[in-house]
Order: structure tokens, then C-alpha cells, then sequence
């Protein structure tokens, strides 16, 4: 399985690897977002979602729990759900919100904090773990599955320098 690590000096190269990811998405990607608060989860997902683009803002859905977003990925509309678990109080929440019919074919999820829904939540196809280094980010992306192998070998990245 592919595997990738880089330092990110400032938000701009976390916004470059959201676009980057854009480029890279395909219909039924499941993401698992990994990192502590203000580790730049959402930073990551909002820059992804505009390069992909999405012209509207992108909220935290710390509260709505889930944000649906329509992208075009090669000429065809595409649902991206950006979930956020941190305030669920336990894993039934995900299923009693019905969250896992979401996670198809047709939509691509990109999930923060994952481990609240641990045992119910539909396995990533890549995890993507975020460290606060300094004044930057330490990244490493990890496919899980065949297409989140594919994604990974689709991405084009350099770090900056």
C-alpha cells in the first residue's frame, strides 16, 4: 500500500496539499482525518474542497456534525460529506444519525475525529494524520485500500521547501 510523509512549513503548504488531494479524489474515497485540535483537519478539508471546486465557505460542522458539498469530478457531480465526530458522545450517534448510508460508491466522505464513531464507522480508504512541528505540520497520508492506493498514486506533492 502506498504511503506518503511531509513537513508542511506553513498553512500555504497545508493548502497545497488540499489541492493537491482534490486533484486526486475519486467517487467512494472514505478519509479519515487524524490529528489533535488545531492540527489542521479542517484547514486541510476546506482547502480541498475550494481546489476542488466549491466556491461557497466551508464551516466546521462541529455542531451539524455533517456538511454535504457538490463538486464535478471528470464532468460528473459528486457529493463530498465533511463530517466532524468530536461532539458525539458515542459511536450509536453515527449510526443513529443514519451517517453510514453516506458512505457509497457515489459520495466521498472525509471524516475528523473517527475514532468517536470506532466499531460503527465504514473503514477509511486513507488516513491522513496531521502533527503540529513547530510553526508547520507533519503529515503522513496511508492508503488502507485499493483506492485509496490509486488516490495516493494519483497525487502530485511537493512540499515546500
Amino acid at each position: 500500500m502506498q504511503h506518503f510523509t511531509a513537513h508542511l512549513h506553513d498553512e500555504e503548504g497545508t493548502a497545497a496539499l488540499g489541492a493537491a488531494l482534490a486533484r486526486a479524489l475519486a467517487p467512494g474515497l472514505a478519509i479519515h482525518l487524524h490529528g489533535d485540535l488545531g492540527a489542521g483537519k479542517t484547514a486541510l478539508t476546506r482547502a480541498l474542497l475550494h481546489a476542488a471546486g466549491h466556491t461557497g465557505t466551508v464551516k466546521s460542522p462541529t455542531y451539524t456534525l455533517s456538511e454535504p458539498y457538490s463538486i464535478q469530478l471528470d464532468g460528473r457531480a459528486v457529493s463530498v460529506i465533511h463530517f466532524d465526530l468530536y461532539r458525539m458522545a458515542s459511536a450509536e450517534e453515527f449510526l443513529d444519525a443514519g451517517f453510514r448510508e453516506d458512505f457509497n460508491g457515489d459520495n466521498i466522505c472525509i471524516v475528523e475525529w473517527p475514532e468517536k464513531a470506532d466499531g460503527v464507522l465504514p473503514p477509511p480508504d486513507l488516513n491522513v494524520f496531521l502533527t503540529v512541528a513547530g510553526l508547520g505540520r507533519d503529515v503522513e497520508l496511508q492508503a488502507s485500500t485499493a483506492l485509496g492506493n490509486s488516490c495516493l498514486q494519483r497525487l502530485k506533492f511537493a512540499p515546500n521547501m
